[in-house]
């Protein structure tokens, strides 16, 4: 019997439980609306856009190491400018308004970032938090008193996106849009996270003293993917905000921050499709409940995630995957 030596440093490449469970994934949202009803489907539509929000704050914590109590700052404000600039000057080109609302969410990041991560002084993971969250709490206040912004009201009656020339309208089409939106910033977030960048990253994490002393600019690096988390929010919100015809103080505040961290808590951290699994879990699990238990239900849901949490702490992807495929495999082994 011939044996075909194996060659030095080579391994077989094969898709790890992870990377199968993020593909599956992607396939069903790909295929869902062709089984659902038209009223479902707007509600996968607008599961699909909170699954943004959760990927931007997997980003800022679950890589970039930034906990970001206030990651519906960005969601909010981007959906606030796209609504403001359709009012006022009648723009509701998708080709306009989207980059506009990453920008925004970029823009007020950096700003908030660069506020509290640039410090002389290395900030504690509580000042992060309390830093993100107080600006989401001051701007949701802001807004609730600024009569040009709408007030307690918001802005409401915001019309269809336009996307060359045609509307998109509720249902199908709006579906397809945010699942594209989800599968482009989920495919780049990918790339980023396995680059050096994101290497570099992924040993700030496990020893941030040492990353400083071989040279890395480690804050500088953790401001960037911030920056980056910001505007996959702002993609999100603004969004959200035609999708709905409506954006509110609501989008800004520290309810929706909360509920971002919960969404990838309960997916598990420092893995992307986890934060698409949270939101999922939580919102589709939810809307089954409320179906049945109309006053029961939050208790219900709030049951079931401190039993998922409970059992395994690193989430739902890690009853899916084991520890050593959650943290990545990098170089060539035996």
């Amino acid at each position: 019997m011939s044996h075909t030596p194996s060659i030095p440093g080579r391994i077989p490449r094969r898709l790890n439980r992870q990377t199968m469970v993020a593909l599956v994934t992607l396939c069903l949202l790909a295929v869902l609306p062709a089984v659902l009803a038209e009223h479902v489907t707007v509600f996968m539509t607008r599961v699909l856009l909170l699954c943004l929000l959760a990927l931007s704050f997997d980003l800022a914590w679950g890589y970039g190491g930034v906990m970001s109590f206030g990651q519906a700052l960005f969601f909010g404000a981007a959906g606030y400018a796209g609504g403001l600039m359709t009012r006022e000057l009648g723009i509701a080109s998708a080709l306009v308004l989207l980059p506009l609302s990453m920008l925004v969410g970029m823009a007020l990041a950096a700003a908030v970032g660069a506020l509290i991560l640039l410090a002389k002084r290395r900030p504690a993971m509580i000042v992060v938090a309390l830093g993100t969250l107080s600006g989401a709490f001051i701007a949701e206040r802001l807004v609730r008193g600024w009569y040009w912004a709408g007030g307690q009201n918001g802005v409401a009656g915001l019309p269809y996106l336009q996307l060359w020339g045609h509307d998109v309208t509720e249902g199908l089409p709006f579906y397809y849009l945010a699942f594209v939106c989800v599968l482009a910033i989920y495919g780049l977030s990918r790339a980023l996270v396995r680059s050096q960048f994101g290497l570099t990253l992924a040993a700030a994490r496990q020893n941030e003293e040492r990353t400083l002393f071989l040279g890395a600019p480690v804050q500088g690096m953790k401001l960037l993917v911030f920056v980056l988390a910001g505007g996959v929010a702002g993609l999100g919100g603004g969004l959200y905000a035609f999708h709905e015809g409506f954006v509110g103080p609501v989008l800004l505040g520290v309810a929706l921050s909360t509920k971002a961290v919960i969404y990838v808590l309960l997916g598990g951290t420092g893995t992307l499709i986890g934060a698409i699994l949270g939101v999922l879990a939580i919102e589709v699990t939810g809307y089954l409940l409320a179906d049945r238990f109309a006053s029961e239900w939050p208790i219900l849901l709030g049951c079931i995630l401190l039993a998922v949490i409970l059992i395994k702490p690193s989430g739902l992807i890690g009853l899916l995957s084991s520890d050593a495929e959650r943290a990545g495999r990098f170089g060539a082994g035996r």
